[in-house]
């Protein structure tokens, strides 16, 4: 018994380190696409068209 939920531990912190892993990724991600928005937003018409709306 004690067996099974230390691999029943070892299974759930495996999962959320993946899980916590694959949302660093994401949050990188989405930083990048938010600057290169951020930066072609800036170009010569800045003031008519934009990436976002904030």
């Amino acid at each position: 018994m004690l067996l099974i939920l230390a691999l029943l531990l070892v299974f759930l912190f495996f999962g959320l380190g993946f899980a916590i892993h694959l949302l660093w990724i994401v949050a990188v991600i989405f930083a990048v696409l938010w600057l290169i928005g951020f930066a072609l937003g800036r170009g010569e018409s800045a003031g008519r068209h934009r990436f976002y709306r904030w």
